[in-house]
């Protein structure tokens, strides 16, 4: 079994985020960057597909030389090799397109993604993966199990649960409780020593025709002032709820 794991460089989210060029472009300088944490998520159960099945484990990213770290951190995880699509990241539908001329060309049967990335939280590309593909996708997967062809997976639905079954090849957007987040791996020296071994490969991107453009970002607006009200002094909230929050 061949297991794709879609990578993405993101933003920690304890950093500062600017932008510059008049708001057109997002400011690296000083932002720390981390793998995903929905597609540590889906690395930490492609790692076990790997030691219980014997899958190899193939980490891919979109993007230009500084996400190589991010790869490397993965490889120090445990996957086995690394790919680089030599492009910046524009759009979901630019990253999806990048990846499935991957796909096409190294026959894997099993892509597993985040649901979302945390930065711009699109939710589009394992979708539209599957889509150009022509794979069975299943998303916000929350529970994976693989036996030879056969695929069963849950995936969480509003309200509770649902429990499917299918078979491969099939893309998965995956998310907390793929596995938990106590069975997430941290690399230690040895993983770190065998990353700088393992196979980073750099690949020229297909050329596509871009269909969306970024015109502008802006920051939320800050917070503003709180009221604090007397349990007890119900009138007061219910006045200041109808007549300044003009909620009821």
């Amino acid at each position: 079994m061949k297991i794709l794991v879609c990578i993405s460089h993101v933003p920690d989210t304890t950093a500062k985020i600017n932008f510059t060029e008049g708001d057109s472009k997002f400011d690296n300088n000083g932002v720390q960057f981390v793998i995903n944490p929905y597609d540590e998520f889906v690395l930490t159960r492609a790692m076990w597909f790997k030691e219980k099945q014997g899958a190899t484990v193939t980490v891919i990213n979109v993007g230009n030389p500084t996400t190589e770290p991010t790869l490397r951190k993965s490889l120090a995880i445990g996957a086995d090799d690394a790919i680089r699509v030599n492009t910046d990241a524009t759009d979901g539908l630019s990253v999806a397109k990048q990846i499935a001329e991957v796909v096409k060309n190294g026959s894997y049967d099993v892509i597993l993604a985040g649901r979302e990335s945390i930065d711009y939280n699109g939710g589009m590309v394992p979708g539209m993966l599957a889509a150009i593909l022509d794979y069975t996708f299943i998303n916000a997967c929350i529970g994976l199990e693989i036996d030879g062809t056969n695929v069963t997976a849950t995936r969480e639905i509003d309200g509770g649960k649902e429990v499917l079954s299918t078979s491969l090849p099939i893309v998965i957007g995956g998310q907390k409780g793929v596995v938990e987040e106590k069975d997430l791996r941290i690399p230690n020296m040895r993983g770190i020593m065998m990353a700088r071994k393992k196979p980073l490969t750099v690949v020229e991107p297909v050329a596509f025709e871009d269909v969306a453009t970024s015109k502008s970002f802006e920051k939320p607006a800050p917070k503003g002032a709180i009221k604090l009200i007397d349990a007890n002094n119900i009138s007061e909230l219910v006045d200041l709820l109808h007549n300044e929050a003009k909620v009821i």
